[in-house]
């Protein structure tokens, strides 16, 4: 059996740099070239985009850390160093996408931008981060399903770097890591045919959380390594059904406001 790929990219005197790093930080700088691109296009300044990375970055790795870290307390209460070790793993989504929402909210209101059309261009980058992420799951061998037999990996015609790198703790795994990445391939491509067709204001962000929580709350029940809410919830399950219904009715808030200022009748 081969080993498992070396979480290490490269290594400098004291430095060490991890694959799961190198994921991550390609998503967000590819979200952030096409980002930029769009905002110009929609008559937005680049340096909203940069401003937004600027502050929203690190507000989303902390938040997406201490969300881990809150489920996973008891853990990092009898070794409270290890909440600094991000490159070991341990960024939730759920986590990283409020700390990004709240600095959207605060900096559009402080810049006198519209919150939903600055979210509808930044939306597809962030599907685009997801995607690339998942990736660095993939190297630290994380986020990963329930037992499956090496010919059934094999049947889903998966290349065997793949199948060889599900053998975890003496098992192979389902890759739900790598559901959600080629579900987030298809968010992204409804996303793109919408961007011509967009109605109003919002409309892209709310597919992409609508969409991307059904997704989630599907793979998530596949996986053996969820944050619990309780011995028999699944946090990602129950936020991702809360964010589909509040998606929805914001959705149709949107929709009707935006129907109404058509037709005249917006007060």
């Amino acid at each position: 059996m081969r080993e498992p790929y070396n979480r290490v990219f490269i290594s400098f005197g004291p430095f060490t740099i991890y694959w799961y790093a190198v994921f991550i930080v390609s998503g967000i700088l590819l979200g952030y070239f096409i980002a930029s691109k769009k905002a110009k296009k929609e008559g937005i300044s680049e340096d909203v985009i940069s401003d937004l990375l600027l502050y929203g970055l690190p507000v989303s790795i902390i938040s997406a850390r201490l969300y881990y870290v809150f489920f996973e307390l008891d853990s990092y209460i009898r070794n409270p160093v290890d909440i600094l070790k991000v490159w070991e793993g341990g960024l939730a989504i759920h986590g990283g996408l409020i700390g990004a929402v709240a600095t959207g909210v605060i900096y559009c209101r402080k810049k006198n931008l519209s919150f939903w059309k600055v979210a509808d261009i930044v939306a597809p980058s962030i599907v685009i981060g997801q995607i690339i992420g998942r990736w660095g799951n993939f190297m630290n061998q994380e986020a990963y399903g329930g037992e499956i037999s090496r010919e059934a990996l094999k049947g889903f015609l998966l290349p065997n770097f793949i199948v060889n790198q599900m053998y975890i703790d003496g098992a192979y795994r389902q890759p739900t890591f790598l559901y959600e990445s080629l579900w987030n391939i298809g968010v992204l491509i409804i996303l793109i045919l919408l961007i011509k067709r967009k109605a109003f204001n919002g409309q892209l962000f709310l597919v992409y959380i609508i969409m991307y929580s059904i997704g989630r709350f599907w793979i998530e029940g596949l996986r053996t390594d969820s944050l619990m809410l309780t011995q028999n919830l699944r946090m990602a399950q129950v936020l991702s059904i809360s964010l589909i219904f509040s998606a929805l009715l914001v959705y149709f808030y949107l929709k009707k406001n935006k129907e109404e200022h058509y037709n005249g009748n917006y007060t």
